[in-house]
């Protein structure tokens, strides 16, 4: 009988298609913030995805600082940290999907009774449940099942650092091993695997043509198996299990 008794699933990307919806919001901050500091360049949310996946909105803003030398006192950071939660959240209750063949998986794993699941993400907790709310998810995900590397910590961070794993699996008292995430960026990724966590990859919701570069991207963050539709996800959710 396998060891594993606890699925923790990425938000963003991987259960709802989110980041380009919160990229828009974020680019558009985040031109403004270089624009009231006097810097000339601007980003599209395509750009900000390309350099900053996987990464919170604090987490990218910390970059963007130091890149820039910007002048940000906390309190002015932690404003735009909270006003772009609201432009995000106000995106997602507008316009948000699941990814493709992810309701039949949690529906059938949730019927199944044997794993306790949860979500574990980078972005603020009511983000997060903005999220899972509008793709109707909620049934799967109580709040209290709901980690955010933004909120639930005492220290506010972002994958790759696998504080909020660790939490996670502190919580829900399981240890790593009796754990598996799934993950689609590198970041994520890395933080599921540096917490000692089993971590499957998702690939499914970048382009086609994007998707054998992320594969290998995934891999080599140490994601094993990979997926490209939440239809591979009992295949690949076994393979781990006759590995434990």
């Amino acid at each position: 009988m396998s060891s594993i008794r606890c699925l923790l699933f990425d938000c963003d990307n991987t259960l709802v298609l989110s980041e380009t919806l919160a990229f828009e919001a974020c680019a558009e901050l985040a031109n403004e913030i270089l624009e009231s500091q006097g810097v000339s360049d601007r980003y599209t949310g395509h750009a900000l995805f390309t350099e900053f996946v996987g990464q919170n909105f604090r987490g990218m803003m910390s970059s963007l600082q130091k890149k820039y030398s910007l002048d940000l006192p906390p309190a002015t950071f932690d404003d735009y940290v909270t006003r772009e939660e609201d432009r995000v959240i106000g995106k997602i209750k507008a316009a948000l999907q699941p990814c493709v063949g992810v309701d039949d998986e949690l529906a059938r794993l949730f019927t199944s009774g044997w794993y306790e699941m949860a979500v574990v993400s980078s972005s603020a907790k009511r983000r997060v449940e903005a999220s899972i709310e509008k793709a109707g998810m909620d049934k799967y995900f109580p709040r209290d099942k709901i980690f955010s590397a933004a909120t639930s910590l005492e220290k506010p961070t972002s994958k790759p650092d696998p504080a909020i794993y660790l939490h996670a699996c502190k919580v829900l008292g399981k240890q790593p091993g009796e754990c598996v995430a799934v993950e689609d960026s590198k970041s994520g990724t890395l933080s599921a695997v540096r917490a000692g966590i089993p971590t499957i990859g998702y690939v499914g919701s970048y382009e086609p043509e994007k998707q054998e570069e992320m594969r290998a991207v995934l891999k080599e963050a140490g994601a094993e198996p990979i997926m490209s539709h939440w239809s591979e996800f009992s295949a690949c959710l076994e393979k781990i299990e006759k590995r434990t």
